[in-house]
């Protein structure tokens, strides 16, 4: 019985950061989530499909993928693929000489696949940072400036703003969701030192949302992982999810999906 859903991790307890050629080994994987930390995934070759929770992407190359800590996903790749894996963990971040790489992450985190031209530098750069790190693995100052212009050469195909005071609040709220799920505004109000009206009103401003649908995007997404890729019953899932009665989670979910979960369970396609 699945009650849980694996966790994986793919790099050393002593390491901060990873970059290495992609597997062409792995083209079939289980659906797992990581173990804190965030996975950039550039495909230079291969076709197949990238899940990613409850959706399946295309693989098209040149392409990256962002898989951030708290997602499932899984590979069904039916051609040789060829690229790299750049894996970061969160103390990464908290230990970098150049905090301009947390605001380029921090962009990076907020996608989910980037589509990019051909372009031989962004592979160039990969390459050297592979190489550096399997090489020269101390050279910090160096490593961080070849990530930093990595970065800045991806970003240049991506629409990115720069950070204020209002997306650091919507970054901290999203890393509560992230952590800790409950179906009450007033709860991630006093958790981010402000009202539950302030909260409402930066919601509706940056993502023309109420907080209560910001939080119910993050509990249905969090349900439909636990559908999908567990064993759990609904009674366990709605518990999980801190919900105290079953029947008001039920009938949450059907007024957000339009199914209850155990049709949305039947209907879903999950290799």
């Amino acid at each position: 019985m699945r009650k849980k859903i694996k966790t994986y991790s793919k790099i050393s307890a002593f390491a901060d950061i990873k970059i290495e050629p992609f597997d062409p080994n792995k083209r079939y994987t289980k659906p797992h989530r990581h173990n804190k930390y965030l996975e950039l995934v550039y495909f230079t070759e291969g076709s197949g499909i990238h899940y990613m929770d409850d959706k399946g992407y295309a693989i098209r190359p040149p392409q990256i993928f962002v898989v951030k800590k708290d997602e499932i996903h899984h590979w069904h790749i039916d051609s040789e693929p060829r690229g790299y894996v750049v894996i970061l963990k969160e103390c990464f971040l908290t230990k970098t000489l150049d905090k301009h790489i947390n605001i380029q992450l921090r962009h990076i985190e907020n996608l989910r696949v980037i589509h990019l031209p051909e372009d031989a530098s962004i592979q160039g750069l990969f390459e050297i940072a592979s190489n550096e790190i399997r090489d020269n693995a101390d050279n910090i100052v160096f490593l961080e400036g070849i990530l930093k212009a990595l970065l800045s050469k991806i970003l240049m195909y991506v629409q990115a703003i720069e950070t204020s005071a209002h997306d650091d609040l919507a970054l901290r709220m999203l890393a509560l969701l992230e952590t800790h799920i409950k179906n009450d505004v007033s709860h991630y109000a006093v958790k981010l030192n402000t009202t539950a009206q302030n909260l409402n009103t930066f919601c509706k401003r940056k993502w023309n949302k109420t907080a209560s649908t910001v939080i119910a995007e993050h509990i249905i997404k969090e349900a439909k992982r636990l559908l999908l890729y567990t064993d759990l019953s609904v009674s366990e899932i709605a518990y999980k999810l801190d919900f105290g009665d079953v029947s008001h989670f039920v009938k949450y979910f059907k007024r957000h999906e339009g199914k209850t979960p155990l049709q949305f369970k039947r209907k879903a396609l999950v290799p």
